[in-house]
């Protein structure tokens, strides 16, 4: 059994920042972020390996968001800057067992309201 828990989200203007954490209570393989605005499906935001930090992002964050890993902490990073209106959602975090495995821990998530 895994852990995740995340913190961090909350209301901010458009152009703000904010940075949401995710700690575990173990490490695997690597960590993900996700989100689900009301009414649309859930998407990829960005994800981070353990050991290489190997990162990638969906192509909507490239530029803003960038995920970082505390190896000590077994915590993960979503640092989120220019933020948009749509970026508003619930964000969750989960854990990815191996490189060819699925996500298959996930946090409660946290919600992050952009204003216009």
């Amino acid at each position: 059994q895994v852990q995740l828990a995340e913190s961090g989200g909350g209301l901010v203007q458009a152009g703000g920042s904010l940075r949401l954490s995710c700690t575990a209570s173990r490490r695997d393989y690597g960590m993900g972020w996700f989100r689900q605005a009301p009414g649309k499906e859930r998407e990829f935001v960005a994800a981070i390996t353990w050991t290489a930090g190997i990162t990638n992002y969906a192509d909507s964050v490239k530029g803003r968001f960038t995920i970082s890993k505390d190896n000590a902490k077994i915590t993960v990073y979503l640092q989120m800057n220019s933020l948009k209106p749509e970026d508003t959602a619930v964000y969750t975090c989960a854990r990815k067992s191996g490189r060819g495995g699925t996500y298959d821990y996930w946090g409660q998530g946290t919600q992050v309201t952009v204003s216009s």
